[in-house]
């Protein structure tokens, strides 16, 4: 956070937060707040966080040299080392974290306008963006921009909210028991949805039952004032949804739902088409983006948008605007016409048990190359699964795997396992990155999948596939193609 906003009084701080006024006048006013001594701007707020491998206090000294008109803090030693004068506010709280929360929880409410907060274990950043794409195209909306969607990041997000933002969309992510709570407690959204729930981040959270009752706690920690969009289709959520006593909007592949879809067409490279159906209308929709996962992110995007009050047309035409970003199931048309499936951004086995499926899909007669990273946060279960997403591998019929991470040789067991040859299992490293391979046997109408969570760093592999073989000019913010060829 480095702008002027939110605008806010020293009285209003120290209300929100419970917070001492250490030293400064009580007439100060911060057009700021910042997190980041390094992006203070002058008149900010700056919040001392502390957290595993940081801590701001340390850097108190540079947010005053940059400007800061006030210092949030929790450590008294530090407190004690600023000179007290009147041109800079000290206060002191118990916890600069939960004090943040506080002061986004404070400035939300100075807004009536609605919020809608999402999150689940896969599809939350994708779905969020659908919802953009709808709402956008009749509202200022303010979004959750890349992932910012923790305790840190969620505040950010709020602070940047201003009067001329007519709909919030808030994306909200935990690997800890109990965060969601929170996130909800600072949001208060109006409308929350929860996509889907499954085994993601196990080593924080111990076992799948855990999971759900996090993420169920969106439901749980909103007002009954709200509505709550369902997924009828995801037997986990219903826990929490047979609780909820306020409005909802459901969304399944059932015709019994609020929502729901039809006729749906693969189109492979092209994206999907289905027919949505809405309280009794229907509205064919052409979709940019493949695989069966998505059109149930569309789902809950539309649901989303119901609640939002948006109407059947103008949620079709913004799905059928929705482009997918960098990193997430980017189909990418290779100069040689083969294609690459960046979904590097991120992963967990059921998003990547959906992009295999969509490889397979994607790929029909032609051949298919899978570059694979560690799923991370898995626990005591995480032999298990890569061993079990090896010899999915092996069922979906590719030519060669390309794997990198300490689980490499557990999911390459499962591949051969399965059946896949040992021959065509490769363990990337720095003198194999599979280019050579490529270049040997790839062609047009092949497909690449490249997949991992985050650190394993698989955008770099993609990127690498790219140089080899060029790719046709870009299409907006992201090198999405459209393979009939329009740009």
């Amino acid at each position: 956070m480095s702008n002027d906003s939110p605008v806010i009084s020293l009285n209003d701080v120290l209300k929100a937060t419970a917070g001492t006024l250490v030293s400064g006048a009580r007439d100060f006013t911060f057009y700021g707040i910042s997190t980041d001594s390094r992006l203070v701007n002058k008149g900010n707020l700056f919040v001392a966080l502390r957290g595993e491998n940081f801590d701001g206090h340390d850097f108190v000294g540079t947010a005053l040299k940059q400007g800061a008109a006030g210092i949030l803090a929790q450590d008294e030693e530090t407190i004690k080392k600023m000179p007290a004068n009147k041109k800079t506010a000290v206060i002191q709280v118990a916890d600069t974290l939960t004090a943040l929360g506080d002061l986004a929880h404070w400035w939300r409410k100075q807004f009536s306008i609605p919020v809608i907060g999402l999150t689940g274990s896969s599809g939350k950043t994708t779905t969020k963006e659908m919802i953009a794409a709808i709402i956008g195209r009749k509202k200022n909306i303010l979004k959750t921009e890349g992932n910012l969607n923790n305790l840190i990041g969620l505040p950010q997000t709020i602070f940047r909210l201003t009067s001329k933002h007519e709909l919030m969309v808030l994306e909200m992510g935990t690997n800890t028991r109990g965060e969601i709570k929170k996130l909800t407690q600072i949001a208060e959204p109006n409308i929350g949805l929860i996509t889907n729930i499954g085994p993601a981040h196990l080593a924080g959270f111990g076992s799948l039952d855990v999971v759900r009752e996090e993420k169920n706690d969106l439901f749980l920690n909103m007002s009954p004032s709200g509505i709550a969009v369902i997924n009828l289709d995801d037997e986990a959520i219903a826990v929490a949804s047979d609780k909820w006593d306020g409005g909802r909007i459901t969304f399944s592949m059932s015709p019994n739902a609020d929502v729901t879809v039809k006729d749906i067409e693969k189109n492979g490279a092209k994206g999907m088409r289905f027919n949505l159906v809405i309280g009794g209308g229907t509205q064919k929709v052409d979709m940019k983006i493949a695989g069966l996962h998505h059109v149930y992110d569309a789902m809950a995007a539309a649901a989303a948008a119901v609640a939002a009050g948006m109407d059947l047309k103008t949620i079709a035409e913004g799905l059928a605007a929705f482009r997918p970003f960098s990193g997430r199931m980017e189909m990418i048309k290779l100069r040689n016409g083969a294609f690459l499936l960046d979904d590097s951004y991120n992963a967990n086995p059921a998003s990547v048990r959906e992009a295999l499926m969509t490889l397979k899909d994607l790929k029909t007669n032609h051949n298919g190359y899978v570059f694979l990273g560690d799923m991370l946060e898995l626990g005591a279960q995480a032999d298990e699964m890569h061993r079990r997403i090896g010899m999915l591998i092996a069922t979906i019929g590719i030519n060669a795997l390309f794997l990198q991470g300490d689980f490499s040789e557990v999911t390459a067991a499962g591949a051969r396992e399965g059946g896949l040859s040992p021959q065509n299992i490769f363990f990337l490293s720095v003198d194999e990155n599979g280019s050579a391979y490529l270049k040997e046997h790839l062609k047009k109408g092949d497909w690449i999948l490249v997949k991992g969570s985050r650190r394993m760093k698989m955008e770099k592999f993609a990127a690498r596939i790219c140089d080899d073989f060029g790719f046709d000019k870009t299409d907006g913010n992201n090198k999405t193609m459209d393979p009939s060829g329009v740009n």
